[in-house]
């Protein structure tokens, strides 16, 4: 239905009939879940085999007993095959614990007390640390920035990537940006993926902070849902040719691949980069879960490996995306009003609304007992200004449950799109 054409008495009817949808949904006193990126319990079983690959006759490799301590930056194996993945030596490749998130904030406060490489501590500078968040964003990477204090600067994104003409005038003359947060393929939430030009000026822009870094989270790296998926260029590959390689810190982890709360994350950086990692990470842990980082290596064995993995899962959750981005079509596809990605990869769908509805969006779906991230979470301090982006996250829940919460979520964004109209 085209919203915006209807006359001033049909949208007072819409509206009383939207509402009584929403008094019937009150009283089926539901209690659904599409806050965030989990994977449902039937992706996770994909990965059972990985518990089992371990027995009482497994042979180690020769060399450091794994079971012991050393190794700090990781097992060999492993870090051979995600440099195989990510298109990079393995001396490229620190391989750490279950979260790469835990790696991102390690690195930013270690930024803060002991600097980058030989560069001023941040906390010893006079002038307060900025850092670029492209936005829609990750609500995770600007808690980060908000809880030791570093001011954030948004900049709008695009189906390409971040603004890069604005981008490159912020870091070539404010030596105060220290960094940048990317999700180059498949951000969270919108879905995009960098195009060429995009990673290729990152990598080649003037930068004012000798010690600017891009935090390039990779995390949805083989996340594909589709075979078409557009495909990543490898900034490492730009960055050497220009010189600028020790600018880039790229994280990821299988915690999408494997278990979501055991797999393993992983820091990609040039060999500089890496030993500094080493020798920080050296005063805070004697190593990582060696064991279990071999487990991975045994279950995941090849890129080939990992993508027959990821294809596994993509069979699971390709079903409920088409759930909700059915009924965002069926519901508003002829509507300007309401906007919306179809990703190719990744875990979100990135909802834009009319300007002040978010808030309203997600308050009737909380007293309808649907859970969806707050409204504002995909913006620095949690501050949209427009208030008119959500994040959807439809994997958790089971199918049923996610044709019941599309439902609910249809409702709730038509009372707020008719409110607003009626005004």
């Amino acid at each position: 239905m085209k919203y915006e054409a209807l006359s001033n008495e049909e949208i007072k009817h819409e509206l009383t009939v939207e509402k009584k949808r929403y008094d019937v949904i009150l009283k089926e006193k539901l209690s659904l879940d599409m806050s965030r990126g989990k994977p449902a319990a039937e992706q996770l079983d994909l990965s059972m085999p990985l518990l089992s690959v371990l027995s009482e006759n497994t042979k180690f490799p020769k060399g450091p007993d794994y079971r012991n301590y050393g190794l700090s930056d990781g097992i060999p194996e492993l870090k051979q095959l995600f440099g195989e993945l990510f298109g990079v030596p393995s001396e490229y490749v620190y391989v750490g614990g279950n979260s790469s998130l835990n790696l991102m904030y390690d690195m930013i406060s270690d930024s803060m007390l002991t600097g980058v490489l030989s560069a001023t501590p941040w906390c010893k500078l006079e002038k307060k640390v900025k850092f670029i968040c492209p936005v829609p964003g990750y609500d995770r990477h600007f808690n980060i920035c908000e809880k030791l204090g570093i001011e954030m600067i948004s900049v709008p994104m695009n189906e390409f990537g971040p603004d890069m003409d604005v981008v490159e005038d912020l870091v070539s003359s404010d030596p105060m940006i220290k960094g940048i947060w990317c999700v180059p393929r498949f951000s969270n939430p919108s879905g995009a993926v960098y195009s060429a030009e995009v990673v290729s000026r990152l990598a080649k822009m003037k930068v004012a902070a000798s010690d600017f870094r891009i935090y390039y989270d990779n995390s949805y790296f083989v996340h594909t849902l589709s075979d078409d998926a557009p495909e990543l260029v490898n900034i490492f590959d730009i960055a050497r040719e220009a010189g600028t390689e020790d600018r880039i810190y790229m994280f990821s982890s299988t915690s999408k691949i494997t278990f979501a709360g055991g797999g393993v994350a992983v820091v990609i950086a040039s060999p500089k980069n890496i030993a500094s990692i080493k020798e920080k990470m050296g005063w805070k842990t004697i190593g990582f879960n060696k064991i279990w980082q071999y487990a991975h290596y045994l279950y995941l064995e090849s890129v080939d490996k990992i993508k027959s993995i990821m294809r596994a899962q993509a069979e699971k959750i390709r079903p409920k995306f088409e759930i909700v981005l059915g009924a965002l079509e069926k519901n508003f596809g002829d509507s300007d009003l309401v906007n919306w990605n179809a990703p190719k990869g990744g875990y979100f769908i990135c909802l834009k609304c009319p300007n002040g509805t978010a808030k309203r969006i997600w308050s009737l779906c909380k007293k309808a007992g649907l859970t969806i991230t707050p409204a504002g979470a995909s913006h620095p301090l949690h501050i949209d200004d427009s208030d008119s982006y959500l994040r959807i996250a439809p994997t958790y829940p089971s199918c049923e449950d996610l044709s019941k919460a599309t439902d609910v979520l249809m409702t709730v964004i038509k009372i707020a799109v008719l409110e607003q109209l009626a005004k």
